[in-house]
Formats: structure tokens, sequence, C-alpha cells
């Protein structure tokens, strides 16, 4: 338990972005991270639209504010990727250069729906993960924030997510700056989930986890033993 807690970066100060932060996956991290007193930029192809849900999000006396996708790429010193699947190429292709040099978090879960429920998608590079790490040549990518309920995240009644983050990456001091990031929000534990190549099945166990929320009525997490 102690790996988990000791020898993690201080994260403290850093201005995070959110591609695609007008969606509720997006609005719930940006929410979060604005109440543990981070400066949250909050990305959207429409300015205005991603203005308004900063002003919907922002926690009292906290920066948050919304702007332009290649903006908030721009400004920003970690940024978390939050669009739906279906544009995820494209969105990183035209912002590759704002992104060149820093940690890129992909939490995109490549997913089809049909009558029987959720079902992972193939994905040419083997996962959304892997994907940005291709387009984004110049960037250090990360996975992680798969498995996060965004009713959960977004319930203001809602103090505590008892949650652990499998973090995936290839640059050891990446996924710790990722784990530390990810302990900023209450019960959450930042856990190290192995290389990038093994994004896939992180990304496809999402579909098990809406299986499981339909079935029981819940908004279930994932928690690691023995770690």
């Amino acid at each position: 338990m102690g790996e988990h807690r000791i020898d993690l970066p201080d994260v403290d100060g850093l201005i995070i972005g959110i591609l695609g932060g007008t969606g509720d996956q997006g609005k719930g991290l940006a929410r979060r991270f604005s109440l543990a007193g981070h400066t949250v930029l909050i990305g959207s192809r429409n300015a205005e639209r991603a203005e308004a849900a900063a002003r919907g999000v922002a926690a009292p006396g906290t920066r948050t504010r919304g702007a332009e996708n290649a903006a908030v790429a721009a400004e920003a010193d970690i940024v978390i990727v939050a669009v739906p699947w279906d544009g995820h190429r494209a969105l990183l292709e035209s912002l590759r250069d704002e992104l060149s040099g820093k940690i890129v978090v992909d939490c995109v879960n490549p997913l089809g729906f049909d009558k029987r429920g959720a079902y992972a998608l193939p994905v040419e590079e083997g996962s959304a993960a892997q994907q940005a790490a291709a387009v984004l040549t110049g960037s250090r990518v990360v996975a992680a924030f798969h498995h996060v309920s965004a009713v959960l995240l977004l319930d203001p009644e809602v103090d505590r997510i008892d949650l652990d983050v499998l973090v995936l990456g290839d640059d050891r001091e990446a996924t710790d700056i990722v784990r530390a990031l990810a302990g900023r929000i209450p019960g959450f534990r930042g856990v190290y989930g192995g290389r990038l190549r093994n994004a896939h099945q992180v990304e496809a166990l999402t579909a098990n986890l809406i299986s499981i929320n339909r079935r029981y009525k819940a908004h279930a997490g994932i928690r690691i033993t023995d770690v």
C-alpha cells in the first residue's frame, strides 16, 4: 500500500486541460480537479460551449475556464483526452504541435452499442491509447481514468468515490505523475497497470462495467487487491 503513497511526484499546481471537456466524463473530471484546487481548462470545438461548461462545474474560488481545444492544449501542463471515439484521431492529428512534449492522458473507450448492450470495438493500433501514441509521436501518452462514473463525478452529494484508476504507459515518470494526479480526487488511487500495449483490455473492460451497472442499477468501479 505504501508504494502508492510514497515517492510520487508533487502535482499540486499543475494546469489540467480536458479536450472534449463538455461531455459528462470531461465535465465530471473537471469538477473534481477543480475541487482539488487545480486550474482546469475545458476544451471544445466551440469556445462558448466550453465556457458554459466551465461555469457549470467550477468550484467556488477556483480557476476553471473554457476555450477552444487548441488553446487548451497549448496552455495546459497536462492534457486529458475525453472526446467521443469517432472524433479521436482527427482531433489529435489537429493538435500535434500544441501537444508536443506534454503528457497526454487518454481515457477514451472505443465501444459500440446494440440491443445486446455495449461491446469493444476493434482498433487498428490496438487501443485508443496506442492510436494516440501513434499520432502524437512527440507526446508522452498515458492511458487512465477509463472506469470512472460520470454520474458520480458530477453528483454534488458525493464527496468521495472509492476507485482504483489503472494507469498505463511506457514512461515511468509520466505514469507516476498521472498516478499522483488521480490521488488528488478523494477516494481515488492511481495503480500502475502495465505498458501502453496493454491498454486494449482496460478500455474494453468498460463494456463489462456498463453491463454490471445496468444489471445492478449501480455505478461500479474497480479495486485492485493486495497492493
